[in-house]
């Protein structure tokens, strides 16, 4: 039996490795969040309050301005966006999307995705940093709440001390009040203001399913907020990866400038024979403090970074207290930091917005093209058709038949061809319907053989509704191959005199 040597690190004795030492020990932290050990590091981010910091501000607090509000304004008596997925209605900008709008849903999900595709071209990953709800309640509510029971208010940073006592549990009841104000204002936008005013109101026990999800979702979010906090967009999140792949050498991102700031050091640089040998870089490490996922930006392009801008404005004020030029660490693209040619045209920018324009028209044709009641024919169970005693070839068919309105209307039948055919409704000869009620409607068309050909009859069925809109049902009549009457004429001949006949026939599909 061989054996094999294991390679020691330096410093090993041959005697083995002592208790808690590694094989290969990182010499940096393997995740941002992340010691060296496995243990979590725990981020404290300074405040940087520069420009982008206010303009970021500025935007954050109008976003949670906008969606808490948002679901209390009516458009047209409607909610601006109402989302009743038990119901599978859709209601966005006082519009009602029903499951019979599939197209039109399609169109709008394509519109969204090609939206972000042609964002993410041109600015990067602005989203993430800008306008995520992570990172908007993150950074403009959770953090601010955090300094304020740490004593770090307006500046940030590592705490004297960490929370203790009384003041972790006040913490954690403030966090619990704002994120059960988040989740009944996220669940208003799925059961409306009016049903969870009248929920609210009420005992639990009246809506028991409705109070569990609203009680785990806050949990959710207290443990998101107070514990998981910038992982999410570090490990949970599949959008920054998605955003990262679509990313090219010319899409903007925050950048630090590695010809211009290296080789680092304290003071301002120095330029020896005509040499620079130092940069304008004085190694601070301010823009490693004030970042929120704790990445180190003077590395390079790296996924955890959500492009907050809060690295900027901590050089830029470093940058003026020294009297250097600013702009060490800016927005810019890859391209522009290699002093390679570089435009903000390129394919993408216009493939994106071509698709974007084809989509959205022709959403907007089938959308200003709807009528206000949807109808489709559907075969009933069972036999496929019957003859009348009048020798009629009966089809029953049911119609799915649906008001799109909010009013009440009323519907009227016809064939347009061929006009030996007739249709009608079982139950009543007008069908009524409520607003936004949809109906199955039993209804039979007949026709006479002659019309037929190899067993298909081709109709054209219209719906009227007594606002005067219609549609045309284009449809197709199944049949028997020979003249039910030659059929009953041969049976006759063929049986007996004194045997009873039924000259009604019934066929199913072959």
């Amino acid at each position: 039996m061989s054996t094999s040597k294991v390679a020691r690190p330096p410093g090993a004795t041959s005697e083995g490795l002592h208790v808690g030492e590694s094989l290969l020990k990182p010499e940096e932290h393997v995740l941002a969040t992340l010691e060296a050990d496995g243990s979590r590091r725990w981020l404290f981010p300074r405040l940087a309050q520069g420009d982008f910091w206010s303009a970021r501000r500025s935007v954050a607090y109008a976003l949670i301005a906008f969606f808490t509000i948002l679901p209390h304004l009516r458009f047209y008596g409607k909610p601006p966006v109402l989302l009743d997925i038990p119901t599978r209605r859709f209601t966005i900008m006082g519009y009602t999307f029903l499951p019979t709008d599939t197209l039109l849903l399609a169109l709008l999900m394509v519109s969204g995705f090609v939206s972000i595709f042609l964002v993410t071209a041109l600015f990067g990953r602005v989203w993430c940093g800008w306008g995520c709800p992570q990172t908007v309640y993150m950074e403009f509510l959770f953090r601010p709440i955090d300094r304020l029971f740490e004593g770090t208010v307006g500046k940030g940073g590592q705490p004297a001390k960490r929370l203790s006592g009384w003041r972790w549990w006040a913490r954690a009841a403030v966090y619990l009040a704002v994120c059960a104000f988040l989740t009944h204002t996220f669940l208003a936008y799925f059961v409306g203001t009016d049903r969870l005013g009248q929920w609210v109101t009420q005992s639990p026990w009246e809506h028991p399913i409705p109070f569990l999800i609203m009680a785990v979702s806050t949990i959710l979010l207290v443990f998101n907020f107070i514990y998981f906090r910038e992982q999410t967009c570090l490990i949970a999140c599949p959008y920054g990866r998605f955003q990262s792949v679509m990313l090219d050498r010319r899409s903007l991102i925050v950048t630090y400038d590695h010809h211009r700031g290296e080789p680092r050091g304290h003071g301002k640089p120095v330029v020896t024979q005509g040499e620079r040998t130092k940069g304008d870089c004085v190694d601070c490490n301010k823009c490693v403090q004030v970042c929120p996922t704790g990445i180190d930006i003077r590395n390079g392009l790296q996924m955890e970074c959500i492009h907050c801008a809060q690295c900027i404005d901590a050089c830029h004020d470093v940058m003026v207290k020294l009297h250097m030029p600013t702009g060490l660490i800016r927005y810019s693209n890859q391209d522009s930091m290699e002093h390679k040619p570089s435009s903000v045209w390129r394919p993408r920018l216009i493939i994106y917005p071509v698709v974007l324009l084809i989509t959205l028209s022709a959403f907007m044709v089938i959308f200003l093209t709807k009528k206000d009641f949807d109808a489709k024919l559907l075969r009933n169970l069972g036999g496929t058709f019957s003859v009348s005693p009048s020798g009629l070839i009966d089809n029953s068919l049911k119609l799915s038949l649906t008001n799109r309105t909010e009013n009440p209307h009323a519907y009227t039948l016809s064939v347009l061809s061929p006009a030996s055919a007739e249709v009608r409704a079982i139950e009543t000869p007008e069908v009524k319907l409520a607003g936004g009620e949809h109906s199955f409607v039993p209804i039979l068309v007949s026709a006479p053989f002659k019309n037929f050909d190899n067993g298909r009859c081709p109709v054209q069925l219209k719906i009227v509704n007594d606002s005067g809109q219609e549609r045309i049902i284009d449809y197709i009549l199944l049949g028997p191959y020979q003249d039910p009457s030659e059929r009953s004429n041969d049976l006759q001949t063929d049986l007996p005199e004194s045997a009873e006949t039924s000259t009604t026939i019934q066929a199913s599909q072959s």
